[in-house]
């Protein structure tokens, strides 16, 4: 399994500080939460857990490694990652774009195995697109897109997955089986770290939750402890409603903060 770990980490985009000395570890066997309100930083802290974004200061090991050591295959092998947003330029069948998710285990001119290949399928299978494997991806819906993008993360087969918003474009039904397919990677025992602007979503189904407001990260624990009524005035400048319906936990913004914009 994977950690990664975070020491007085600091990124500057340009003249702004987008992460601001963010001290996390992230562990194996669990669903990890980023939340936060636009421009919290969200986004830029995942890549740099990457090493995709270099940061101003402290360092980022996955395993005890330095992650600005570590070749990009490596890091590919040991997290895969699922962007944001993605836009699709080649006409690739589905079954295709999801196979390059197999690339960090090829080596240069290599052909897929039937090892590959097995793992293509079984992702295309845990994602619900295996019935679009002959489609060409540029010709599907954004719901659809979104899932074939997220079975080329589950193909890699790493032992962690970084998911940025999982559930954009995606429709309630499809919200609910991303999330239960996140948290059974996690209780598989793989480090699986998403973010989420669905507080309901991040509630029920993650373990832990790291909140975010202006690049800091100023909560960070069991999801009910984090998401309290005085965290979400502060931060994202709404009154909500805090409760459950059975099991399920519900947050439900109900207005702005006075004098919070």
């Amino acid at each position: 399994m994977v950690t990664i770990a975070a020491q007085g980490l600091s990124v500057r985009l340009g003249r702004h500080a987008a992460v601001r000395n963010v001290d996390v570890t992230l562990q194996p066997g669990a669903l990890v939460g980023i939340i936060g309100p636009n421009g919290a930083g969200k986004s830029t802290l995942i890549r740099a857990l990457l090493g995709l974004a270099r940061p101003q200061s402290g360092r980022v090991t996955i395993d005890g490694q330095d992650v600005a050591r570590l070749g990009r295959q490596a890091v590919a092998r040991a997290v895969a990652y699922l962007p944001q947003g993605q836009t699709l330029h080649w006409p690739l069948s589905v079954e295709r774009l999801v196979a390059l998710g197999r690339l960090p285990h090829l080596g240069p001119l290599s052909r897929l195995s039937a090892q590959d290949e097995a793992a293509v399928e079984a992702a295309m299978t845990r994602a619900d697109v295996l019935h679009l494997k002959g489609r060409i991806a540029t010709e599907l819906s954004g719901g659809e897109r979104a899932r074939v993008l997220l079975a080329r993360a589950l193909a890699v087969e790493a032992r962690g997955l970084i998911a940025d918003e999982p559930l954009a474009a995606l429709d309630p039904g499809h919200q609910i089986d991303v999330m239960d397919l996140l948290r059974g990677e996690a209780r598989g025992g793989a480090l699986v770290v998403t973010v989420l602007h669905d507080l309901s979503m991040a509630a029920r189904y993650c373990d832990r939750l790291l909140l975010m407001d202006g690049g800091a990260a100023v909560a960070d624990g069991a999801p009910m402890d984090v998401l309290t009524a005085d965290a979400l005035g502060q931060v994202y400048g709404v009154t909500a409603r805090i409760e459950r319906h059975g099991d399920v936990p519900l947050i439900l913004p109900t207005g702005r903060v006075t004098g919070k914009a």
